[in-house]
């Protein structure tokens, strides 16, 4: 059995569900979010907590059963706290300024990269500081959003535009991402000799 779906999502206060067939809505206080579930799946609410349920235990339903479980957990947290990433901006005249309508960057091309925020997504810049990792200006980019697909996908678009390149180290990544790192010419030069 799935330990993911067996175990009941608690429903915190300020959240209200609304089960309509195979869809589910969930409303808190930073948004609301609608989810379709597959039509074998049974979403019922008993005392305070959801409970996800399948038809027969073939393997196709043991996995349904887990990732619908999952989905509904992240639209609940999403519903009443809210999902955060950050990304870490590093190189030597990358910035990053954050509008309310669009997230501005200015990545080392020759023109500056503008990215419209979706409905939802509210993005925060902080000023560069120095690291110890090369000297390079370190900014910040705090993505928030109450749907997690949403943010995702939206973070993984930012980071797409200058993902880190493993020589210097220079570009976009996940706060405490972990990048393999090259030596370059050096160490090619080193084993000749």
């Amino acid at each position: 059995m799935s330990r993911v779906g067996r175990s009941p999502i608690a429903v915190p206060s300020g959240v209200t569900i609304q089960i309509n067939g195979q869809e589910i809505t969930v409303k808190g206080p930073k948004g609301t979010i609608s989810r379709a579930v597959h039509p074998e799946m049974n979403i019922s609410q008993e005392d305070g907590h959801l409970v996800v349920s399948r038809p027969s235990d073939s393997t196709q339903h043991k996995a349904l059963h887990g990732l619908t479980r999952a989905l509904v957990n992240n639209a609940v947290v999403g519903a009443s706290e809210g999902f955060t990433k950050i990304l870490e901006l590093r190189g030597v005249g990358y910035r990053a300024e954050a509008t309310p309508k669009a997230l501005n960057m200015s990545l080392g091309y020759s023109h500056p990269v503008s990215l419209p925020l979706p409905e939802g997504v509210t993005v925060e810049t902080t000023p560069s500081t120095p690291t110890t990792e090369n000297g390079f200006l370190a900014s910040t980019i705090t993505i928030r959003c109450h749907d997690k697909q949403v943010l995702g996908d939206f973070a993984a678009d930012v980071r797409g535009k200058r993902p880190v390149e493993p020589y210097k180290g220079k570009g976009l990544r996940y706060k405490n991402e972990v990048v393999k790192r090259k030596l370059g010419k050096q160490a090619k030069s080193d084993k000749k000799k």
